[in-house]
């Protein structure tokens, strides 16, 4: 690391949106001593201050409260985590989707000064014709979300007053607790059930590459020690290619819960009928940015056996 990027590496970080990707990026960061504050309307369910973190309340949307909140943290750095993040929820309010994902963009693209603004944004930006999508392949959202977070995208490269790159991530898992299956991500969602012997549909005919949470949070640390000019755009997409599924089984085989639990169903027959057939992401780019190489994904078998005793058999 150089002496500029470890000067880097004390300086404030605030996180807008304190969900599932927003924590874990909070925690990695309080991990490695940098000071990080977490932003978002609603008090996390996790206490930042258990991990060595700050929060406080934020209207992402509202001008005045992100020159409050960033006049009070001083940020070197900012990540957007903000939502709205849900695929079905976004497809059925597509305009409120897309103006709070700009609204909260725009507030913090404005603010100068900055070593970097990154934002973390999605697969969905792509239709799902090409089973893997690089940095120049051309964009065609498959959704409300997708179109949300591509104009987002495009405001905060056109815009930003302080270095930015955008972090496309494909589908991210890892341990969230039981309570609201609704909103875990598919792997808990999943896992939590077949270590109760529950059944579990997954779509046979969704394919994406599916990235853990923790190296989603090792990269974006990685590109915030990063001093110098980064690509305006990359992708982070796991390391294989699986179906839903597939996916699901290798969860089973994980926790010794029977394959037969796992049932495959097209997606058009739930709630992953809005995703397109294909949520995948490779990268031309990523590896060329220092400090890279040192952070290997997981493939989702080895995270998965990581993961199975977070998921105690019933």
């Amino acid at each position: 690391m150089t002496r500029e990027a470890e000067g880097s590496a004390s300086r404030p970080v605030l996180v807008v949106g304190s969900g599932f990707v927003g924590t874990e990026i909070a925690r990695r960061l309080a991990a490695e001593n940098r000071p990080v504050t977490l932003a978002s309307r609603g008090r996390p369910t996790a206490d930042p201050g258990a991990y060595g973190a700050r929060w406080t309340a934020l209207d992402a949307t509202d001008p005045a409260a992100c020159a409050r909140v960033v006049a009070a943290v001083a940020p070197r750095a900012v990540v957007l985590v903000h939502g709205p993040s849900d695929v079905t929820w976004c497809e059925s309010h597509p305009e409120e989707a897309a103006a709070a994902h700009a609204a909260a963009t725009a507030n913090f693209a404005a603010v100068p000064g900055l070593d970097r603004v990154v934002m973390i944004s999605t697969d969905n930006v792509f239709d799902g014709a090409s089973p893997h999508n690089v940095e120049t392949t051309p964009v065609s959202p498959a959704n409300a979300y997708g179109t949300a977070k591509r104009q987002a995208e495009r405001l905060l490269l056109d815009r930003a007053a302080s270095p930015a790159t955008v972090l496309r991530v494909s589908l991210v898992y890892g341990h969230e607790p039981a309570g609201h299956e609704k909103w875990l991500n598919f792997f808990s969602a999943c896992a939590h059930r077949l270590a109760q012997g529950e059944p579990v549909e997954a779509p046979d005919d969704q394919w994406t590459t599916p990235v853990l949470v923790d190296d989603v949070a090792a990269v974006t640390s990685t590109l915030l020690r990063h001093p110098g000019a980064l690509p305006p755009l990359l992708h982070l997409g796991g390391p294989e290619r699986v179906s839903r599924a597939e996916w699901a089984r290798v969860i089973a085989d994980a926790l010794g819960a029977p394959r037969g639990l796992v049932t495959a169903v097209p997606r058009a027959s739930g709630r992953y009928a809005s995703r397109p057939e294909n949520t995948c992401l490779a990268s031309t780019l990523l590896g060329s940015v220092p400090g890279m190489t040192e952070t290997p994904l997981h493939d989702v078998r080895s995270a998965a056996e990581a993961l199975a005793a977070l998921f105690p058999r019933g």
